[in-house]
């Protein structure tokens, strides 16, 4: 008798066994396949966002903000730009900044704070260079500035990773402890820096 034949009486637990590997399959791939989907085509994307400032996603980096002379950090920056000079706006984002850092607490050897403008008033300087000894300043060319930031009014501050990216900025409205949360958050999720 040929074995072939003899297989009728088999024929279901091999369908419910392709039925099973078909379930299982999908149960694996499925996620992976919505998720793509969902990233591809923006279906299904959640309102609610968990940080304070406004999300750099482009890839910008500090040297394409226009600030000079700035050497890559190995770690997290808060960087204060002032277009025009510090003046009293400017001058309160820097002690902001210096506050977040100072607020970080065991965390704050992975962070620094910096300053970058285009001019900076004489007696101001000489303050800094004697409170916050630890500040790094930078120049800030105001013609790459206002191309890159789209003309924003004011001083500015900025988290920077320790690759030279942009990730988040704020204004002088936001509260300093939502900055600090959100540089919490990020050093939190991070391996580097």
């Amino acid at each position: 008798m040929n074995p072939v034949l003899a297989m009728p009486e088999n024929a279901p637990p091999r369908r419910r066994g392709r039925i099973q590997l078909l379930l299982i399959l999908m149960v694996v791939i499925g996620p992976m396949l919505l998720a793509t989907a969902m990233y591809k085509f923006s279906f299904w994307v959640p309102e609610g966002r968990s940080y304070h400032g406004t999300l750099i996603g482009n890839g910008q980096t500090i040297a394409e903000l226009g600030v000079r002379d700035a050497m890559p950090e190995q770690t997290w920056q808060l960087l204060v730009t002032a277009p025009v000079g510090c003046e009293q706006d400017c001058q309160q984002m820097v002690f902001v900044a210096r506050q977040i850092h100072i607020g970080l607490g065991r965390d704050a050897s992975r962070a620094s704070h910096a300053v970058a403008v285009t001019g900076m008033p004489a007696d101001y300087a000489e303050k800094l260079k004697q409170e916050y000894p630890r500040l790094k300043r930078y120049g800030l060319e105001p013609a790459t500035y206002s191309k890159a930031t789209e003309n924003l009014g004011g001083a500015q501050l900025w988290i920077v990773d320790p690759h030279g990216n942009l990730v988040l900025r704020y204004d002088g409205t936001t509260k300093g402890k939502k900055i600090l949360n959100d540089l919490r958050h990020l050093l939190k999720l991070s391996n580097i820096g």
